[in-house]
């Protein structure tokens, strides 16, 4: 017996209609609204390691907040974005993510410093018990990834 059959009805795989045969909005969504939906998901989950990271250092430099703050709010423009294609949201996801572009570099220049600051300077063991040094990257590359969602569109 299968749970969820795959038959196709005028088109549409019936796994993908609604209870009275209603097409549930999936199929036939452009690439970039994928990747818009993926990237504002992926903010949350990188917001949540964010703030734990920088709990644990009890919020010691005012910029530690930005990513914090920052995050859920790009997680909520994008998911407003993906289901409610309006162009002010366009723009505002727009300029959010070259603000988390600019914001991802900032960090990056921090935490690389911040690893060259701890006692022994450069050393492997720092950059494994300091300050992440790929987590501000992996915040602008998300943000360069909206951008390339909002322009191809």
């Amino acid at each position: 017996m299968q749970f969820f059959p795959i038959r196709h009805t005028e088109g549409i795989p019936y796994i993908l209609k609604g209870k009275r045969g209603f097409d549930m909005n999936w199929v036939g969504w452009p690439l970039d609204r994928i990747v818009i939906l993926f990237v504002s998901l992926a903010f949350i989950v990188i917001s949540i390691q964010v703030t734990l990271f920088h709990y644990r250092q009890n919020f010691h430099h005012k910029a530690m907040w930005i990513p914090v703050i920052s995050g859920p709010i790009f997680f909520v423009v994008g998911i407003l974005l993906t289901f409610y294609n309006m162009p002010w949201l366009a723009i505002t996801f727009l300029i959010l993510m070259w603000i988390g572009v600019i914001n991802g570099m900032i960090g990056s220049y921090l935490h690389i410093r911040g690893v060259g600051l701890r006692v022994g300077g450069w050393a492997l063991r720092n950059f494994l018990i300091g300050p992440p040094a790929l987590l501000p990257a992996m915040f602008t590359a998300m943000s360069v990834l909206g951008l390339i969602a909002i322009y191809w569109r």
